[in-house]
């Protein structure tokens, strides 16, 4: 009883500290991009794949692999993802 007493303190404790991180990081200029549904653009995503898809047209993003971020209007990351053919 007394491990998971530890455990759940330990995960609502990483939990609070990675809230006040994330608020951090917005309040300095970090957002997420946008992507899946979204047209296919070079300046903020970077495909690793084509698929054929009946829910998206032609260079549409079909999938994201991994999240991409801009820190005040710059891309630090892009967003990895899949297009449609």
């Amino acid at each position: 009883l007394a491990v998971e007493t530890v455990d759940t303190g330990m995960k609502d404790g990483m939990v609070m500290i990675l809230k006040q991180l994330v608020d951090v990081l917005k309040k300095s200029g970090m957002e997420e991009i946008a992507a899946e549904g979204q047209d296919f653009d070079p300046n903020f995503h970077h495909a690793v794949q084509t698929v054929k898809s009946d829910q998206y047209s032609s260079g549409q993003i079909a999938k994201v692999l991994q999240k991409g971020y801009m820190l005040n209007t710059k891309v630090i990351r892009p967003t990895m993802v899949i297009v449609a053919e």
